[in-house]
């Protein structure tokens, strides 16, 4: 019963790391959390957010130009290039539907170049 409990206990901490690597990484991209966000949300989150950056480079788009620092691009390549910021009162699966959104307007999108 013991070695069941260790085992748990070494699970939750991993999930506990990995937690806040995810978080850490989806806020330096200046994507708001409230801290109430879910294991599984934070997932679906950095997915969708990865989802979003291989349209934007599959496009020709450069991700240190139109991310910037903490989400914040002066200047993107092209504005549909830039990450879709998630408003403060906005719930996570609200914000998912627009990353999706955004995505498939990125692959649908033409550039001038």
């Amino acid at each position: 019963m013991a070695r069941r409990m260790d085992g748990d206990a070494e699970r939750s901490s991993e999930l506990d790391r990995v937690s806040r690597e995810m978080r850490r990484r989806l806020e330096s991209l200046g994507i708001y959390l409230d801290g109430r966000e879910s294991s599984e949300e934070l997932v679906q989150l950095q997915e969708a957010v990865e989802e979003f950056e291989s349209a934007v480079e599959a496009r020709g788009g450069d991700l240190m130009v139109d991310e910037g620092v903490r989400g914040s691009a002066i200047q993107p390549d092209d504005p549909h290039f830039a990450l879709p910021v998630r408003r403060e009162h906005e719930t996570v699966s609200g914000f998912l539907e627009r990353l999706v959104r955004a995505a498939d307007l990125v692959r649908q999108h033409h550039t001038d170049s």
